[in-house]
């Protein structure tokens, strides 16, 4: 057979690293934010996640998604998901990092930070199997509102046995939870739902409930239990719904179909109908709206760590590419544009990196005022900035890539992955809109201002754009404090927080950059757009993966 030529100038993948060890900007935002942080998991899950074999699983659990099985081939109804091995590979793995539960269980001093970084670094995987995940760590402290169910069902939550059987919680070394919240004719706005919960006796776990009714989106119906809101006789209130009752029998659950995604291929989202499904209360009746924000809170800072961790994913796959891709007689990496595109989105990949780390040491200091604060105004602009971000954050680092970073190529194609993974963090737990008004909401509790200026003031002096926007911040606080520009009020407290923190925990190479681009007034509408004076090398070689 002639050969017609030889493949050369293609870059070899990148695998087979340490995720944690190479992430400077990460490692410095855990010494800021955690300094007692002992790190040796974390360079452990970093090895592991980092290696080839975890990303071949990632990989098959996104090309081989989902089967949704309703009847077994005898015409009995089950209401099965039936998922590739390696999904159960995956979370075995995360649930064996202790990403669904360990914060509340007192292993670490800084646990939300800890699982902060370990999530983050999970998710460059792109494994699209974490929301059951981040349900699991999110509905643990809203189910202490029911004690008897909190005794038996929080130890098998911080459990990392992880176990796919549907069994009764007592036959399970382990379980997961999900969440069931939304309705076709509502969507964001819950109050809307129509399902129905029926009082039908007590027990053990207190007031048990018929629901009958449905939910639009019902992500990993797998799951052990769920928390599901519906209407009961004092309004809209949350209830615990297991997927298996104690007996043994299975629940009145019906898995219509699953939906078909743009992206996240791995993780089983379904439309649910409840005929009757079993539940039990828990809270107070009417009280549902308060208990579904406070697990809002923890999966919207999930959605911020994802994206920040999807980010990374990006910015390493383009620098891994352009270091060795020739072009023109040289490196990509070594040429001026590029030099800029790269440093810019390293200058966005640290900032995210920076703020949704220190939103999770927010939620390790509960008792703290100034923290209860800035978990309450930062989960909001997070969420909001990062996410929004992130788009077209994987756009352009796909064009590092050319024509290479388009293709899928049976899953090998992590940039494609990471690429229609990127929105859906940004519509997940409240879109954009839902977003910036919460930020309004939080601005009325306590005196907001103050601890916005308290968390800037160790930066001030640093950079003059950066005093120029500290400054501001009040009037713009007061001044944007609309729904109309509630959209850019998030945008600049993000900018702030992010260079403040910046200062803090990075070289004066990224501080200058990111001060110089984001809030010197010449922030170009594309990434690349830095000035002539940044230093773009030294920016460059500090994110750099190798």
């Amino acid at each position: 057979m002639d050969t017609t030529h030889e493949v050369f100038n293609q870059p070899a993948p990148l695998a087979g690293y340490n995720l944690f060890e190479t992430n400077r900007p990460l490692g410095d935002a855990l010494k800021h934010n955690a300094p007692q942080l002992q790190l040796d998991p974390l360079r452990s899950l970093g090895a592991e996640i980092g290696s080839v074999g975890m990303q071949t699983h990632a990989r098959l659990a996104n090309i081989h998604p989902p089967v949704l099985h309703t009847h077994d081939r005898f015409g009995r109804r089950i209401d099965e998901v039936e998922f590739h091995p390696s999904y159960h590979a995956l979370m075995a793995a995360a649930v064996g990092a202790g990403l669904h539960g360990t914060p509340w269980t007192g292993e670490s001093q800084s646990p939300h930070v800890e699982r902060a970084a370990g999530f983050m670094l999970f998710t460059e995987l792109e494994p699209s199997m974490l929301c059951p995940i981040s349900m699991s760590y999110a509905v643990t402290p809203a189910l202490r509102g029911n004690a008897g169910v909190y005794a038996d069902w929080g130890p098998k939550l911080a459990s990392r046995w992880y176990d796919p059987r549907l069994l009764p919680w007592h036959d399970k070394p382990g379980v997961t939870m999900g969440m069931g919240m939304t309705e076709k004719q509502g969507g964001s706005d819950v109050r809307a739902n129509t399902t129905q919960a029926m009082r039908a006796g007590s027990d053990g776990w207190g007031e048990r409930y018929a629901i009958t009714g449905h939910k639009w989106f019902f992500s990993a119906p797998m799951c052990d239990a769920f928390l599901v809101l519906a209407q009961a006789p004092a309004g809209l209130s949350c209830f615990f719904l297991p997927r298996v009752l104690p007996d043994g029998s299975r629940n009145e659950i019906r898995i219509q179909r699953l939906k078909d995604k743009l992206g996240n291929k791995a993780n089983a989202s379904s439309e649910v109908e409840f005929h009757g499904a079993s539940a039990w209360l828990v809270g107070e009746e009417g009280r549902g709206i308060p208990q579904i924000l406070e697990m809002g809170t923890m999966t919207r800072l999930d959605c911020a760590l994802g994206t920040s961790g999807l980010m990374r994913q990006a910015l390493s796959l383009a620098l891994n590419h352009t270091a060795q891709r020739q072009a023109f007689g040289r490196p990509l990496i070594e040429q001026p544009l590029m030099k800029n595109v790269l440093a810019d989105l390293a200058l966005e990949s640290e900032a995210a990196t920076a703020l949704a780390i220190r939103l999770a040491r927010a939620f390790d200091h509960p008792g703290d005022e100034h923290e209860r604060l800035m978990a309450r105004l930062l989960t909001p602009v997070a969420k909001f900035w990062i996410c929004k971000r992130g788009s077209h954050f994987a756009q352009e680092a796909m064009e590092c890539l050319g024509g290479n970073g388009y293709v899928e190529e049976g899953g090998e194609g992590v940039m494609a992955r990471v690429y229609r993974e990127m929105p859906l963090n940004s519509i997940w737990e409240g879109a954009g809109n839902i977003m910036a008004l919460d930020l309004l909401r939080g601005l009325r509790k306590g005196d907001a201002v103050a601890a916005l200026a308290h968390e800037l003031a160790p930066a001030r002096g640093s950079d003059a754009a950066l005093d120029r926007l500290a400054d501001a911040v009040p009037a713009r606080i007061e001044a944007m404090a609309t729904e109309v520009e509630a959209r850019r009020l998030a945008q600049d407290v993000a900018l702030a927080v992010q260079a403040a923190l910046l200062v803090r925990t990075a070289p004066p190479a990224v501080v200058g950059g990111f001060c110089a681009s984001r809030l010197g007034g010449d922030w170009g509408h594309a990434f690349g757009t830095l000035s002539a004076g940044v230093d773009l090398d030294a920016i460059i070689s500090r994110a750099r993966p190798q």
